[in-house]
């Protein structure tokens, strides 16, 4: 059991570190676009100015309400970059997440497993344990339960077309909407999507959503698994001592 909790926390700690360094990947790419975008105001200055030592004349000023309020995207590197920084930290959350609800579920198996092989056989001569027992059972089991759906697979399957993917209404990069298609008209959607760099950004963004929503769910299921866990192991614990201290008194 110690060693199990050991190799446990080993896990969660490393899972920490990889997560705190695609997080410094991710701040790198903000910076690297930032700085991208610098450099582009710089060029649009420097030829406004070519262009006024050539002409001799000032370019018309322009309002801030006349002004473009449309921004352009930074250079190709940086978004790769920022796209790789994004998807590592989802999947390392996602690790995160699954070492978490299995630490849960192998904790209150444990605890199950140790009530009902040695508390269990002793209620008929010890009816006072009774309480406490059912306590501890009822939320460790809660706790597990919602653990495991936290650690559950989830698979939607919603077949495309390829009209589905022109318009923007399916994602091609996730197993749970290709899987179904043909094998040609996945290369072809696949082919269509890499001749069309801003499709390609839509579909990669609508991706990271996708993997966001499903991190949402898992950790609001972990957290009521542990505020369960944790009810579970004050009520039991105070109950037992409870008991423990009644039992002493009446003697």
């Amino acid at each position: 059991m110690q060693q199990q909790a050991g190799d446990m926390s080993n896990e969660f700690k490393e899972a920490e570190k990889q997560l705190q360094q695609a997080k410094l990947d991710l701040e790198k790419a903000l910076e690297l676009l930032a700085h991208d975008q610098q450099a582009a105001a710089a060029e649009a200055g420097s030829a406004d100015a070519a262009i006024v030592a050539q002409d001799g004349t000032a370019p018309p000023e322009v309002s801030s309400e006349e002004k473009p309020s449309v921004k352009q995207p930074g250079s190709t590197r940086g978004i790769e970059t920022l796209f790789k920084s994004s998807y590592r930290v989802q999947m390392e959350l996602t690790a995160l997440a699954d070492n978490k609800a299995n630490m849960m579920i192998s904790i209150n198996g444990i605890i199950m497993s140790i009530m009902l092989a040695s508390v269990a056989p002793k209620l008929d001569n010890n009816p006072w344990l009774l309480l406490p027992t059912i306590l501890l059972l009822i939320g460790s089991m809660v706790s597990m339960i919602f653990a495991i759906l936290a650690a559950r697979p989830r698979v939607m399957r919603h077949p495309i077309t390829l009209t589905d993917l022109k318009h923007s209404q399916g994602n091609i990069l996730f197993f749970g909407n290709f899987a179904n298609m043909h094998p040609d008209d996945f290369v072809q959607g696949l082919e269509e999507m890499m001749h069309d760099l801003p499709l390609v950004y839509d579909t990669m963004i609508r991706n990271i959503h996708s993997l966001g929503s499903v991190l949402n769910k898992k950790f609001a299921l972990l957290q009521v698994a542990y505020t369960s866990f944790m009810i579970a192991l004050s009520a039991g614990v105070s109950s037992f001592l409870i008991v423990f201290i009644w039992l002493s008194i009446r003697s």
